[in-house]
């Protein structure tokens, strides 16, 4: 235990956190002390590193099959999850599967299986049907936003899934949504329940912005000027409307990403890094986003369309003001809107009109080698210093994939940092680097 207990200390240093939060010890305690844990508590707060540190310790080293699968509703918090585990320096081999990528690049991954398995119910039920990895050392289950798998409808799948893993021994299902129903199938048996949503975790105020017109397009740009140059998210509920807030925002030349289920895998994973990396402070989005994503900590977030149901409205907020964070959640309302019972906020009637400039210093290159080329985040870095003639300052953030990277640099430099580095060999590979 004293070497479990000095590896967590050394995971925390690496992800730069100091400790864990009330929820996340009283998690660790449970996952290590019985089968079976239902984690309740509101997005943002750590439930990921609160399941992953307790269930990392039953891994064995010497095993080669999997022996932790992890079920997700998205495949963005798939990657979201992989991701976590690579920053954390298990040594323990993780992989993501999920819809929208070719079979292939599932099987050539799990050729050599991972200890940890990573995915959407779909694709995993379809991994199984086709035996692409052994179950015999699958001892651990944990279902991550267990009740928005069931309301995406992967109820079948998961209950394909569980029957297929006959030496379960523990069970993980976290949520931030209470009451939810728990279908026979999952097994739970004298499970603990930790239960912190209905803890003040935030400092989250609510305001209700009036717009004097219908569409609420004017009395938007003017409360992202008065916001100035800050990170955060405006939620929509459809796609065709994210599109005419866009639309908008791109003849206000205002920058910014999109985000909805519609789109593209590669797109919503690129807008989803330009957004963590500062070369849009600004995405809209659709509830997809509410949950579940790996993005900064944003300072606010603008319901331009107001949310159909009590629940999507906590967790649109939960974006902001995540852990002891300040943030501000704006209600966008026409005058003649009647918000829903569930929203209660102070009219905003002293807006300053700053009027000031929405923009950003930087953007993002693609690098066509990753991971699976021995390429490191240090070698991307070498390659920007020395042959980019960049500064140690004009180095932006590096994310490192399976088969490519991103990496933000400033925008004044790009084109010319394109010029340097396309067409030149990290390691052993040529890339190809290019603007996204």
């Amino acid at each position: 235990m004293a070497n479990y207990i000095k590896t967590q200390q050394a995971i925390l240093d690496k992800l730069n956190i100091t400790a864990l939060n009330p929820m996340q010890e009283e998690a660790l305690l449970s996952i290590t002390s019985v089968e079976n844990t239902v984690l309740l508590s509101p997005t943002g707060t750590g439930k990921t590193l609160a399941f992953l540190l307790p269930t990392l310790q039953t891994l064995d080293k010497n095993s080669e099959h999997v022996q932790l699968l992890i079920l997700v509703p998205s495949r963005e918090l798939a990657i979201q999850i992989e991701q976590v585990i690579r920053e954390m320096g298990t040594g323990f081999k993780a992989n993501a599967v999920y819809g929208g990528r070719h079979f292939s690049k599932d099987k050539l991954e799990l050729a050599h299986e991972p200890a940890i398995l990573i995915g959407t119910p779909g694709r995993v039920a379809d991994h199984l049907r086709r035996k692409t990895f052994s179950v015999n050392q699958l001892k651990t289950l944990i279902l991550d936003e267990f009740d928005k798998s069931l309301e995406v409808g992967f109820e079948q799948e998961m209950s394909e899934i569980i029957s297929s893993l006959p030496f379960i021994k523990r069970r993980v299902l976290t949520s931030a949504t209470k009451d939810m129903q728990i279908p026979r199938f999952v097994g739970l048996k004298d499970e603990i329940t930790i239960d912190y949503l209905g803890t003040k975790t935030s400092k989250l105020e609510v305001k209700t912005v009036i717009s004097q017109d219908k569409n609420k397009l004017n009395a938007l740009v003017e409360l992202l000027q008065s916001i100035g140059n800050k990170p955060g998210i405006i939620f929509c509920n459809y796609k065709d409307t994210i599109s005419f807030v866009s639309n908008f925002l791109n003849e206000s030349n205002i920058p910014h990403g999109t985000f909805y289920g519609a789109m593209e895998q590669v797109d919503r994973e690129r807008a989803l890094i330009k957004f963590r990396n500062g070369t849009h402070q600004i995405i809209i989005a659709t509830d997809l986003a509410a949950r579940g994503l790996d993005i900064p900590e944003l300072n606010y977030i603008i319901h331009y369309q107001l949310p159909l149901k009590a629940e999507e409205f906590t967790h649109r907020n939960g974006r902001t003001a995540r852990m002891n964070a300040k943030g501000t959640s704006y209600v966008l309302q026409w005058e003649k809107e009647v918000l829903p019972d569930f929203i209660e906020a102070p009219i905003l009637t002293d807006l300053e009109s700053k009027n000031e400039t929405i923009s950003t210093n930087w953007s993002t290159l693609f690098i066509s080698g990753g991971r699976k080329d021995k390429i490191s985040k240090g070698d991307i870095a070498g390659l920007f210093f020395k042959q980019g003639n960049l500064e140690k300052n004009e180095l932006g953030i590096i994310e490192l994939k399976q088969d490519c990277a991103f990496i933000s640099v400033p925008k004044k430099k790009a084109q010319e940092l394109i010029e340097k580095t396309n067409n030149t060999r990290l390691k052993k590979k040529k890339v190809r680097v290019t603007l996204i």
